[in-house]
């Protein structure tokens, strides 16, 4: 090739891993930017007086002496509200189903009246607890929707109507220009720094409270998963490499290997249900000997299902970083009088080890983000947080799993936007933070063994 002709085609190539690169990037910022913007939305946000109640009554945290001032400004600016409603009933009634629809819509803003019992679940409890949240609410009471048919050409089309022309003449004409005004004063917002998200548990379903089951049983997962597959995929490695002998079952058996690092994970989620919950009933053997229950759900079968689906690619990871030792350093531990395996401990192994860490931290990414195969062995919609000790015989909520059923299953999928794209923004940072724990050993590992 002429020395112009190979110019032209490295520039060629260095030209196409540059987009190739920026592409990528800008790919990362399109997809990872609404997550930080809206995640970042589930700590730092425009609180009322609502979710200062709702920490208050349930999590017993906050300034009392701030809520109290603020709750007695809150309740002053309300009260108008609710005399205009009991003007209306005694003139009209409380058979009425407008204003039925426009109590249910006060209850979604402000919480339930004053004179109604306590409602039984906790989202019925308490008014809109964000601004952003409240504000639509507050859009709800003063409008309703209505769908115009005027257009023959079109199915029809939604139209906002004000509601103050159902009550025209009655006592309740002045509530909605009044929530209009006073709506500031009614939920007192003001931006709150909000890190229970993270550390709290979970209220109603996630209509409140935080995430701290989700984290928790996410680390539980990873860590078991990594604890049961690495040690497996050393050894497996280390046979391979060192003893296997040059046989067609051992090209048989590495394809198999090879094979297993691409199948579906809901295989794997399907394998770990028949095999460790139904046939081994690994969670059964942990629980108390009086105990009455059967084999279910578990940290433990689901670590050791995570663990299957990881040990390929730690083997095969392993496996080369072990056969890119130069052979010299096992030649020299062998002629001063070292065994093979006191050369492999002593020698090989930690030559390789940064190698060997990069499949780990592949595989905790992996292994952390997999939904399927917990879907059948490990994870719930709903738990508390769990101790160590329970690993062994609980189900635990994770965050993938929860992200996915937050999504598609959750009766109020659209009120808790928040708390998913939380879900998801921490589980990228959780991913980040053990993937830059073991980069950052790796390096320490690395620079020890140079120098």
């Amino acid at each position: 090739m002429r020395l112009g002709t190979r110019k032209v085609v490295d520039r060629s190539f260095t030209g196409l891993g540059i987009f190739s690169i920026a592409l990528v990037s800008l790919a990362l910022v399109i997809l990872l930017t609404p997550i930080v913007v809206r995640g970042i939305g589930a700590v730092v946000f425009r609180a009322t007086i609502e979710h200062d109640r709702v920490l208050m009554e349930h999590f017993e945290r906050g300034n009392a002496s701030t809520f109290a001032a603020r709750n007695a400004t809150a309740i002053a600016a309300r009260a108008p509200v609710y005399e205009m409603l009991t003007a209306y009933e005694a003139q009209y009634g409380v058979d009425d189903f407008e204003l039925e629809e426009l109590r249910e819509a006060l209850q979604r803003l402000l919480g339930p009246a004053p004179d109604q019992s306590k409602p039984t679940l906790a989202r019925d409890q308490f008014g809109a607890t964000r601004w952003a949240q409240a504000q639509e609410a507050a859009h709800n009471v003063l409008y309703v929707q209505e769908w115009d048919y005027s257009d023959p050409t079109q199915f029809g089309v939604p139209v906002d109507v004000p509601r103050a022309k159902r009550f025209a003449g009655t006592p309740l004409e002045s509530l909605f220009p009044y929530v209009s005004e006073h709506l500031d004063e009614m939920l007192q917002p003001h931006w709150t720094l909000y890190w229970g998200f993270l550390l709290d548990d979970s209220l109603d379903a996630h209509m409140f409270g935080g995430i701290w089951a989700e984290i928790l049983g996410t680390l539980y997962l990873t860590i078991g998963a990594v604890l049961f597959a690495v040690p497996m995929g050393i050894i497996s490695a280390i046979y391979l490499v060192e003893y296997a002998p040059d046989h067609w079952l051992i090209g048989v058996l590495r394809s198999c290997i090879s094979t297993l690092a691409g199948v579906p994970s809901i295989v794997f989620g399907l394998f770990g249900l028949a095999f460790f919950i139904n046939t081994a009933q690994v969670s059964k053997y942990f629980m108390a000997a009086d105990s009455t229950g059967v084999s279910s759900k578990s940290i433990l079968a689901g670590s050791l299902t995570l663990a299957i689906l990881i040990l390929p690619v730690i083997i095969r990871a392993a496996e080369e970083a072990i056969r890119a030792v130069p052979r010299t350093y096992k030649e020299a531990a062998l002629s001063v009088g070292a065994g093979k395996w006191r050369t492999i401990l002593t020698v090989m192994l930690p030559a390789a080890l940064p190698g060997i860490l990069t499949g780990i931290v592949i595989s905790m990414g992996r292994a952390a983000g997999e939904t399927a195969p917990i879907i059948f062995t490990a994870a719930v919609s709903v738990g508390r947080p769990l101790e160590v000790w329970q690993t062994l015989t609980q189900p635990t909520p994770a965050l993938p799993w929860s992200v996915y059923n937050l999504c598609t299953e959750h009766t109020a999928a659209d009120e808790i936007r928040h708390v998913q794209y939380g879900m998801v923004l921490t589980l990228v940072v959780l991913v980040l933070l053990l993937n830059t724990a073991a980069i950052i050993l790796r390096a320490r590992v690395s620079r020890r063994l140079a120098g």
